[in-house]
């Protein structure tokens, strides 16, 4: 093997991992939620850009209000889910970088100056962010069924505002029974990697 992530948790984390389609009743914990953004905060970004947000959805009535939000194949699983997250990309994100970037505070005006510009990198960067909080989620020994079936105009409206574009929802908990669907084929080494 050339990895040094041991086999265990290579298995953890993606061979073994799987999107879970139902859960058991089994909550999840502020505490595992703290320790899985404890551990992916610590993801790569540009500029060390910071525009993933989570909503945590633990409210019934919350719920249920995101419940109408979700494509029909998605309602049923999101109401039973111990955990929902949004996630959404804060376009203002550039208000935090001359904390986050200490040396080049400037940056902040420099590069993200226009809203188009802070729109695109929000997205690209929270996308990064939102697969290092789905490998936490797995870290957690919990499953994560992330989902964009759903409304997005309608999502926002219910839960955002005009400066967060929601990205998906999570489905977070330990497997239920029947959770999984057949392992679907991945494109091969040759297929995705090309040598210039």
């Amino acid at each position: 093997m050339s990895l040094v992530l041991d086999a265990a948790a290579q298995d953890l984390l993606f061979r073994e991992a799987r999107t879970a389609n139902t859960f058991s009743d089994e909550p999840v914990t502020e505490e595992q939620v703290q320790a899985i953004y404890d551990l992916v905060k610590f993801g790569p970004t540009a500029f060390n850009q910071t525009p993933l947000r989570i909503t945590l959805v633990r409210s019934p009535e919350a719920r249920e209000r995101l419940v109408k939000h979700m494509a029909e194949g998605n309602q049923a699983k999101t109401a039973a889910a111990p955990l929902v997250a949004i996630l959404s990309a804060d376009n203002e994100f550039h208000d935090e970088l001359p904390q986050l970037l200490p040396h080049f505070p400037q940056a902040k005006d420099a590069f993200f100056s226009e809203r188009p510009v802070r729109e695109q990198s929000a997205l690209v960067n929270s996308a990064l962010q939102a697969a290092y909080f789905i490998i936490g989620v797995r870290a957690a020994g919990l499953a994560a069924g992330p989902m964009t079936g759903l409304d997005f105009a309608g999502l926002q409206k219910e839960f955002l505002d005009g400066d967060h574009t929601p990205l998906m929802v999570i489905n977070i908990g330990k497997p239920g029974e029947d959770a999984w669907f057949p392992r679907s084929p991945r494109l091969e080494f040759d297929q995705v990697i090309t040598t210039v």
